[in-house]
């Protein structure tokens, strides 16, 4: 909050004193804990002045016309200027001077309506004045107002609070009143007495001091830019202060020894020289105590220490109690009022995730896209996931143990949403259960998916590829975009309560990661079908009506099955285009394949749009969509459809040009159809671009249009041929350029 407030004010004030005609050279603003400042250096000394002028009635208008015009403007009839209207007649304008006003007037009406219109995302009213809702809102009750214009105090009340040269310094190193002489020494003096005010400043502090700290106990600093600006929000004079705990609390996960200590108490953590994760901590204490900070130190270690005893204490009673064994608590969580309970959904995710490998999407092949290292080591679990065995090779027709596997991932993979330390640290979900699933014995490959399957959770995180959890992430994302899109809670406009933009975009992320090659129509219309039939014959629930029917439902449900595909198709359409324009794909690009239509093969489609981005940035790809523009153009105007491109036959004796873009075709036609049969796209582009000279001189050669009309048709039958050559490839009329 502090460093929009910082940004707030600074805008704010520009644009007020933008609009008050106020010259200024340039704004600084500050943010603490407890105070926000702006300073405004090379402040004009009035405003500028300004004439404005006005139009007014005509000059022969009724009386009543021009007494109204002249109250508006403050102006006597004298004072009026005519002007000829082109008509014959005149016209009576308005000339207002607008003198320049003094700075202090226009400063004290600037910072009265900045306070009264200060965007703070929570706010509060306080004392009397609150009876009323007209009262001021600030984030908290406003104490005091500095308001000087060089040295001169400029008067200002807000909320019964008057303007001054007064404030205070750090709560406990300067607690008394200070004065203010002007902006030069404003922030000067306030470092005189501990309080830093530019948050910047404090960052480099903390940033410094902690890193410092930690290579003097031969430690790393495990940087965090959140947690740094989080303690420069809560400090005026910062130090950074290094503690120990107990080395035993080592024996907990590291990511919940680095959770208890960022979240609970805003400590950074340190890495030993092997990597792992250090007993020390950097706290960041708001004070330059005598003793060095010692007793600051002593304190937090045992706050810590308090922490990680109840961190340690629901780790090892979690242990106690086997996964398998908590799922029949997740029937108690409640999903969606639409989709049943978590455990419905357990069991919708296995029984897809198994479907994805007897299908064969996802098989033990490992995806070339795959890397050998995945950050495994950063923890106890990933170091004893990468001593365990990998999954052993299958034969195509040997999918059991994977599926198996992927089957017993998914049905552990949410157990841990009850556990006492995903309910004390929810962040944790899933990567707590992939510890507790290593420690109970759990293959690797099914530990390794409970851990993982939540990702990609935001752009750039890591795509997880191996087998099984790609099996089950993949299912669970699948899963939730089918149920809501079935439920019809789609997101719409901004709001997305379901987080169904990241779920999909996951997903692709997933499949383009991983290289899975499947029809995305038919998986998802295998979802719909199985969504809510059970195996006795009926629906668990209707997700339109959250009420049990019968099976003859069904045949009502199927009917909207079709449109809710299409919906959810072009949700992922949407999703992708947005996920490669990010990529640096050109927008239009990507418009020209998907207008095509019929491509569910998300990867085949990708390498379709990067090598056509390749080709039309080449010469040959740009006068190649020149030429397709002219045809098309001219098939346009001609009204020409080209269903039958061979009229004319050989009934009279064609230009040397007109055979050569006949060549051409002939050549280059099947070339491309056969690679992009093999999905060999750059080959396509290349036989595309052999049309490139001979579109150019037939065009400069061949009048199309001919007043023959066999010949006129033939060779409008030649620019179709070009056409839709080019349009087994993408719709170049969606390219720019």
């Amino acid at each position: 909050m502090q460093e929009k407030a910082r940004a707030d004010l600074a805008a704010l004030f520009e644009t007020r004193l933008q609009a008050l005609n106020l010259a200024y050279e340039a704004i600084e603003s500050y943010a603490t804990p407890r105070r926000l400042a702006l300073i405004v250096r090379g402040v004009a000394a009035t405003t500028t002045a300004m004439t404005e002028e006005r139009k007014g009635p005509r000059a022969d208008a009724p009386d009543a016309a021009l007494q109204g015009f002249l109250r508006s403007t403050g102006l006597t009839r004298d004072q009026l200027v005519a002007r000829d209207d082109g008509k014959g007649g005149q016209v009576l304008f308005a000339v207002i001077e607008r003198p320049g006003v003094v700075a202090g007037s226009v400063l004290a009406s600037a910072v009265t309506h900045v306070i009264h219109n200060f965007p703070w995302p929570k706010s509060m009213r306080w004392g009397a004045a609150s009876a009323s809702t007209e009262s001021l809102r600030w984030v908290r009750p406003l104490q005091g107002i500095i308001a000087l214009l060089g040295d001169k105090l400029v008067p200002i009340q807000v909320a019964g609070v008057e303007s001054g040269a007064q404030t205070v310094g750090h709560r406990f190193h300067h607690p008394g009143v200070i004065t203010i002489g002007s902006a030069a020494d404003y922030v000067e003096k306030l470092r005189a007495c501990h309080v830093i005010v530019d948050g910047a400043e404090r960052r480099a502090i903390i940033a410094l001091g902690a890193k410092m700290a930690a290579q003097k106990a031969g430690l790393t600093l495990v940087e965090d830019e959140g947690l740094l600006f989080e303690n420069a929000g809560l400090t005026e004079w910062p130090v950074p202060l290094l503690g120990r705990f107990d080395a035993d609390f080592l024996s907990v996960p590291p990511e919940v020894i680095q959770l208890t200590a960022r979240v609970n108490q805003k400590y950074f953590v340190c890495r030993d020289g092997a990597g792992k994760l250090a007993n020390a901590f950097v706290c960041v204490a708001n004070i330059d105590a005598v003793d060095g900070g010692e007793k600051i130190v002593e304190g937090n270690q045992k706050v810590l220490a308090a922490r990680l005893s109840d961190a340690r204490f629901f780790y090892d009673t979690d242990l106690k109690t086997r996964l398998e064994d908590l799922t029949p608590k997740l029937a108690k969580i409640v999903f969606h009022e639409k989709l049943g309970t978590v455990a419905d959904k357990v069991d919708r995710v296995a029984k897809l995730a198994r479907w994805l490998v007897d299908e064969g999407i996802v098989t033990s092949s490992p995806s070339p896209l795959r890397g050998e290292g995945r950050g495994e080591g950063d923890s106890p679990l990933g170091a004893s996931l990468a001593a365990q065995a990998p999954l052993p090779t299958l034969s195509p027709g040997g999918r059991g143990l994977l599926a198996d596997m992927a089957d017993r991932a998914a049905r552990l993979a949410k157990a841990d949403l009850v556990t006492g330390m995903v309910g004390e640290f929810p962040e944790l979900q899933g990567l707590i259960g992939g510890y507790y699933a290593a420690a109970q014995g759990e293959p690797r490959e099914v530990a390794e998916a409970i851990r993982d399957h939540y990702k990609p959770v935001g752009q750039g995180d890591e795509v997880p590829t191996a087998p099984v959890t790609v099996a089950v992430s993949l299912a669970d994302k699948l899963d939730t975009l089918v149920g809501f899109f079935l439920a019809d809670e789609r997101p719409t406009g901004s709001r997305d309560p379901f987080a169904l933009r990241r779920a999909a975009l996951g997903v692709l992320s997933q499949q383009l990661g991983a290289g899975l090659r499947y029809d995305l129509r038919a998986v998802i219309r295998w979802i719909y079908e199985n969504y809510v039939r059970t195996e006795s014959g009926q629906f668990a629930c209707d997700p339109l009506t959250a009420e049990g029917v019968r099976l003859e439902g069904w045949s009502t449900l199927q009917r909207n099955l079709s449109d809710r595909t299409a919906h959810l198709l072009d949700f992922f359409a949407d999703r992708l285009k947005v996920q490669q324009r990010e990529a640096g794909v050109r927008h239009d690009l990507i418009d020209a394949v998907f207008a095509l239509g019929g491509e569910d093969d998300l990867v085949r489609l990708l390498a379709r749009v990067h090598a056509l981005q390749a080709f039309v940035t080449t010469e040959d790809g740009k006068n190649l969509l020149a030429g397709y523009k002219r045809a098309a153009n001219i098939l346009k105007k001609e009204g020409f459809d080209g269903t039958d491109t061979d009229v004319g036959g050989n009934i009279y004796e064609a230009e040397p040009a007109e055979s050569a873009l006949k060549e051409a075709l002939d050549a280059a036609e099947p070339r491309a159809e056969a690679a992009i049969e093999r999905e060999d796209f750059e080959a396509a582009m290349a036989a595309l671009a052999t049309l490139r000279a001979p579109i150019d001189a037939f065009f400069d050669k061949v009048t199309v249009n001919d007043s023959d009309p066999d010949k006129r048709a033939n060779r409008l039958g030649l620019l179709a041929r070009m056409r839709d050559a080019v349009h087994k490839v993408a719709d170049f009329s969606k390219i720019e350029g």
